[in-house]
């Protein structure tokens, strides 16, 4: 009979945030990544899920903190359905591994009786699915982790009758590199899963994690991606923030859902400066993406182009406030000071202060030089400017 569960991965709880600056900034965002999984247990109570399965990295490392560990077990254990989890190559298996740690195994027994660690490549008969764990023992295997599923005796998969089998797997395909730990790298391909060689037809779904967008591999396989984004995007591909719902039936074609659950915006935008008005273009379009919000969106910008004196100015009066209000400003700002006709005039024709007019004259020769001595000089003149506007 079909069954309706959630695939769900990569939720690397635990995850330090290093290249945001601010502690506090780093927190709200470390906190987010545990907030997102009662938004995950709401998707499972308005879909009748009878089951969740997650396909690794549920932690970022596999000496993850022992608050993080309490936090992640007391909201698991109330999500009120069965919680199966493989290790990924963050939180991989293995001896002396998270997984079998006395701390851990309390505070499971303690907050979250419903979560089925699957730590070994055997099937799990559940009521009315079963499952085939492909945990990662180490952080890179050599051998492609579901290569048990390929020699399966006939008769023993029979004996699960019209139980829906699915496969849960972390690494990459043979068609699509997963992976990819570094926020601008495009990282390995370790973990090679080779869905070509699984006989399709014993099997209904195969949910992967370790892709952090969510990603349809075939008709029967798909990655799940993190349900709270935790890196700027990488393509147009890439979809983070879901979760998947999906209702499997023996020997048939899944049906899939993809239901958001983010609640941070990871944003990337690029900006060409062409004249001093388009100061105000840029503002607006800031305010198109972000809005009035604050501490809840990352933004990677980069800016190139020209501007005034005084439009540089505002431009980084934007740029404070910007960085006040984001959890991270990633800034790229190749624009460059090259003062209006007005502005040099000015500054170099101040007949009642013959000294300002020659220090200015210098630096605006000096803008169009390279190096240190240029980038100083956009200084100095912005200082000045500044100086001299103020006295007025």
């Amino acid at each position: 009979m079909p069954v309706t569960f959630l695939h769900t991965a990569d939720w690397q709880l635990g995850k330090p945030f290093a290249r945001v600056a601010d502690p506090d900034k780093r927190a709200l965002i470390r906190q987010e990544r545990l907030n997102v999984i009662p938004r995950i247990g709401q998707v499972a109570k308005e879909h009748g899920a009878a089951f969740l399965l997650v396909a690794g990295d549920l932690f970022d490392t596999p000496t993850v903190g022992k608050a993080t560990v309490s936090q992640a077990c007391s909201a698991i254990g109330q999500l009120g359905i069965p919680v199966l989890v493989i290790p990924g190559n963050h939180d991989h298996g293995g001896p002396g591994c998270l997984w079998e740690q006395d701390f851990f195994l309390r505070e499971r027994d303690s907050l979250a009786p419903n979560l089925c660690l699957l730590l070994e490549a055997t099937p799990v008969e559940l009521e009315h699915a079963v499952i085939f764990p492909c945990p990662l023992l180490r952080r890179h295997e050599a051998v492609d982790p579901s290569s048990w599923l390929r020699d399966l005796d006939e008769s023993v998969l029979a004996g699960f009758g019209d139980k829906v089998r699915l496969v849960l797997a972390h690494g990459s395909t043979q068609d699509f590199e997963g992976g990819g730990d570094d926020e601008d790298g495009s990282g390995g391909v370790p973990n090679l899963i080779n869905l070509d060689r699984l006989p399709s037809e014993h099997f209904d779904y195969v949910a992967l994690g370790d892709w952090h967008g969510t990603k349809a591999i075939g008709d029967k396989a798909w990655y799940a991606g993190t349900p709270e984004p935790d890196r700027f995007p990488k393509g147009a591909d890439n979809a983070p923030g879901n979760v998947l719902v999906v209702k499997a039936s023996r020997g048939g074609v899944p049906a899939v859902e993809t239901v958001p659950t983010a609640c941070l915006g990871w944003h990337q935008m690029a900006f060409a400066f062409a004249s001093d008005d388009e100061v105000a273009t840029f503002e607006g379009r800031l305010g198109e993406l972000l809005g009035n919000r604050a501490a809840r969106d990352l933004l990677r910008l980069e800016l190139q182009g020209s501007l005034g004196i005084e439009a540089t100015t505002r431009l980084e009066s934007i740029l404070e406030a910007l960085d006040s209000r984001l959890l991270r400003l990633k800034l790229a700002n190749h624009t460059v000071i090259a003062p209006t006709g007005p502005e040099v005039e000015a500054l170099t024709r101040r007949t009642g202060d013959p000294l300002t007019s020659r220090v200015a004259a210098q630096l605006v020769e000096l803008l169009n030089g390279s190096g240190e001595e240029a980038a100083l000089a956009h200084i100095a003149l912005r200082e000045l400017h500044a100086a001299v506007t103020s006295s007025l």
